[in-house]
């Protein structure tokens, strides 16, 4: 798999079928190890080993209703009053981040209405604020640590 711009850990992995699969931590379960699951699974071992994520206020692949349509958010971040606080949205590390990645996560945070969002393909990470007051976007240069977004 791709070397990412986070840190490294070694993830279990297995095979079955000639597919190689990998253990999702907050799902509990081994899924298709495709690049932006690899994203995915770096990108939270990083929330919570370096942001400081409580790993139980994490959830993956979240469905939601948008404009009647079924979607999936990528990981979603909750306080403890179980609202969600942070959406991410993972590409693969091949994928550019473009303006219609930055549009994808917006509509679902029109379900959603987190203050942060952050897109990542493992190799650039992009997280922005967001002021409902106003309805501006201030990207911000680093993650936030879990105990400032709460």
């Amino acid at each position: 798999m791709f070397s990412l711009n986070l840190p490294s850990f070694v993830p279990k992995i297995s095979e079955k079928n000639g597919k190689y699969l990998i253990l999702d931590p907050i799902r509990k379960k081994y899924v298709t190890l495709t690049p932006e699951e690899w994203v995915r699974q770096h990108f939270v071992n990083y929330l919570i080993t370096e942001k400081g994520f409580p790993k139980e206020l994490i959830a993956n692949e979240i469905s939601i209703v948008l404009n009647g349509t079924n979607k999936r958010c990528d990981t979603v971040a909750y306080n403890r009053f179980l609202t969600p606080v942070f959406i991410a949205e993972y590409k693969s590390p091949t994928v550019a981040i473009k303006q219609s990645v930055i549009d994808q996560i917006i509509r679902y945070n029109m379900v959603l209405k987190v203050r942060y969002l952050v897109v990542s393909n493992g190799m650039q990470h992009f997280c922005c604020r967001i002021d409902f007051e106003t309805g501006n976007y201030t990207y911000l240069n680093e993650i936030p640590m879990y105990d400032s977004i709460i």
